[in-house]
């Protein structure tokens, strides 16, 4: 496996350009009114704001930049996806789940407010993904918001990753096997993931069978970022990744690391990212930042 890394030259500016883009459509979405919500508002802000790698985001707009959707479009859909990553991180820091002090760097939304506010901002950003979907703003044709809806819906829900949030919380007091864990992560993790792709292409009216290859790229690189995560919380430290780390040993959960050893989790992280590139062959130039992606979630240090 290559050698762990910050940002790689060609992904940074992708990467920075969404950051901002996708800041200001939560700066814009989220100001802060004045009344008894205030402090709900800032509590989104706190964790949609600043700090994260906004992959999914970046996923998105990259897929949708495939078929010329308009880069505004790519932007509100991809606000709306990490609108629910960003509330799966408030609850899943908080003391009943993984029970966590620090995320992207700062403090969680349960220590820097309160538990009641962190699960209203949480619910308030769930909700907020499905208002702007549902927004004739994000795409005229409702065909479209409607199949948009569905799709994160299913990566969201108890097929998706709350389910796989449930099958970890399940894991402390159960030995999976590599077979359950691949399930596990393919939910809790890689749902997500692979939605981003798959709505960039229900941006570009690319019917179901049409996106296979997407979907076995997206597929290969949630698990191979998982597989990766996994490694961070082995060999990282707490200061560069932005969270706590060595966590899952601590509590003795099972993970690709503990399962398959950290050499063979390497080879397996590289594999998929290799598989998950030839899926792209198709797409030519058009997919090299979809590429840079993938090398990048095998080999990143946060």
């Amino acid at each position: 496996m290559a050698q762990r890394q910050s940002l790689p030259s060609e992904l940074r500016p992708a990467l920075a350009q969404i950051a901002t883009e996708i800041d200001a459509e939560f700066d814009m979405l989220l100001a802060v009114p004045d009344d008894a919500r205030a402090q709900l508002y800032l509590a989104m802000r706190h964790a949609a704001i600043g700090g994260g790698k906004r992959l999914r985001p970046l996923l998105l707009a990259a897929t949708a930049g495939l078929f010329d959707v308009e880069h505004q479009l790519a932007l509100r859909v991809g606000a709306a996806v990490e609108s629910i990553h960003v509330y799966s991180l408030i609850h899943d820091d908080m003391p009943c789940m993984d029970d966590d002090d620090l995320r992207r760097g700062k403090a969680t939304v349960h220590k820097e407010f309160d538990e009641a506010t962190a699960v209203l901002a949480g619910d308030s950003l769930h909700a907020l993904a499905f208002e702007i979907l549902s927004d004739p703003a994000t795409h005229p044709d409702p065909f479209t918001r409607s199949e948009l809806i569905a799709c994160l819906a299913r990566a969201s829900g108890p097929d998706g990753m709350a389910g796989g949030q449930m099958m970890d919380l399940a894991a402390q007091d159960d030995t999976f096997d590599l077979q359950t864990i691949t399930r596990l992560q393919a939910l809790k993790t890689g749902a997500l993931i692979a939605a981003s792709v798959e709505m960039g292409a229900i941006l570009g009216r690319v019917p179901p069978e049409g996106r296979t290859g997407l979907k076995g790229y997206a597929q290969d690189i949630g698990l191979a970022f998982q597989i990766a995560d996994d490694i961070l919380d082995v060999e990282g430290d707490a200061e560069t990744v932005g969270k706590a780390v060595q966590k899952d040993a601590d509590a003795g959960k099972g993970t690709f690391v503990s399962i398959m050893g950290l050499d063979r989790a390497k080879e397996q992280a590289d594999i998929l990212v290799n598989q998950a590139i030839a899926h792209l062959d198709s797409f030519g130039a058009k997919a090299d930042l979809l590429r840079s992606v993938a090398h990048y979630i095998a080999q990143r240090d946060r």
